[in-house]
């Protein structure tokens, strides 16, 4: 099990990986976002319905479902550093794919396989990120999700600019492609080496599989719907934000894209001073003062239905959730009793529940009563985690994570 040990001076290594990690956080960002302010075109183009395209981005968290059953298994077989890399290439591939889709169904296919590379980068960056948190001897973690939405505001930006001055689709495939390629490949020769080592196989875990104690399983499940629920935040800004704000508001296609960057830039700010927050108030006291502010701020926002009310309200979900995420994570890798890599894996797969149902109900409700009542599911979402917060930590310390008692059944 993996534990953040005393405070020391890192190492000239420790520091290079930290930095590799950092920037394949925010490749992760920017590349799905940079998809976002050309999400209104891809439609048009395509002749969707809210409804179609909001099942065709579901597809993409069932590939991520689906992908997410075996990836603690490919990292034990490699490594995360190889996982998250080469994974990641596989993401970019299967960007320039979605933009150049020549049919409804392409772009459906596409946007499934791309969530299915996503998860195993998702997983595999995180897992290499505590590795090198465990060099620092200090929590360093919200910093990398610092990083990703960071880079979730550098695509957002720029691809809002390219909507912005009429840059046709397949060059913004190739422009972007041929960037997030070349740093994916400058990055790796400073990610650590050699198998993780705390991937060691537990001498009392059946060959056919890993047995999760109830009582665990309970807590796994309760972590996993708390993350659902706040990705599901990040999930409607990605999605819906941009043609909200062009379908509903009226707002200019360079303007509709700054919906995605207020959320995630709040978000940013949210998580590089997340990890002294958390050192005050803990992760679930983090949750609770954040969930509160993006539950009040995206309803004002929603029940007045201003362009500028509107961007404060995607701003302070952003900053809502910012922490919750990492928290999650770092609760369930360091849940004492699984084997490396279980936890993370188990509860990525369920937030990735909310990607599969957010985007379909979305499109959905849109179609029926309109934008601004289907987008009323982020500030119920946000309460929702507010009310399931307690399954967090309420501290954590230096050997574990405190958690919430529970009965000491297995199943």
């Amino acid at each position: 099990m993996t534990t953040v040990t005393a405070a020391r001076q890192p190492s000239l290594q420790a520091r290079r990986a930290r930095a590799a990690v950092a920037t394949l956080f925010w490749l992760n960002g920017a590349t799905i976002a940079s998809l976002v302010p050309r999400y209104p075109e891809l439609r048009d183009h395509l002749e969707l319905s809210n409804t179609f395209f909001g099942l065709a981005i579901a597809l993409g968290p069932l590939g991520g479902l689906v992908a997410g059953l075996l990836t603690s298994r490919v990292m034990r077989a490699t490594s995360s550093a190889a996982v998250a890399s080469w994974a990641q290439v596989g993401q970019i591939i299967l960007f320039c794919i979605v933009l150049n889709s020549p049919t409804a169904w392409v772009f459906a296919l596409a946007v499934m396989l791309m969530s299915a590379t996503d998860v195993y980068t998702d997983i595999a960056m995180n897992a290499h990120g505590m590795r090198v948190q465990n060099l620092y001897g200090r929590s360093i973690n919200n910093s990398f999700h610092a990083w990703w939405s960071l880079g979730a505001v550098s695509g957002g930006l720029l691809g809002s600019f390219f909507a912005g001055i009429g840059l046709s689709l397949p060059m913004h495939a190739l422009a972007s492609g041929s960037l997030m390629l070349a740093i994916n490949l400058g990055l790796r020769p400073f990610l650590l080496k050699g198998p993780d080592p705390d991937v060691v196989e537990d001498p009392q875990t059946p060959a056919h599989g890993v047995r999760i104690p109830r009582n665990l399983m309970v807590q796994l499940v309760a972590l996993g719907l708390v993350g659902a629920f706040s990705a599901s935040i990040e999930d409607s800004g990605f999605t819906w934000s941009a043609l909200y704000l062009r379908d509903s508001l009226g707002a200019e296609p360079a303007v509709a894209g700054m919906g995605l960057v207020a959320l995630v830039g709040a978000q940013t700010i949210g998580r590089f001073t997340g990890d002294r927050l958390v050192d005050r108030l803990g992760d679930r006291g983090a949750a609770r003062l954040g969930c509160t502010v993006a539950t009040l701020g995206m309803g004002l926002a929603l029940l007045v239905g201003t362009i500028p009310l509107t961007l404060f309200g995607f701003a302070c979900a952003g900053w809502g959730v910012a922490t919750i995420v990492p928290a999650v994570y770092y609760t369930a890798h360091h849940m004492p009793g699984l084997p490396a890599g279980s936890g993370l894996s188990i509860v990525n797969w369920l937030l990735r529940l909310a990607f599969f149902v957010g985007p379909p109900l979305v499109g959905r409700l849109s179609d029926v009563v309109g934008f601004r009542t289907a987008l009323t599911v982020m500030p119920l979402a946000t309460g929702m985690a507010l009310l399931l917060s307690g399954v967090l930590a309420a501290h954590r310390s230096d050997d574990d994570v405190e958690l919430p008692a529970q009965p000491a059944t297995t199943q």
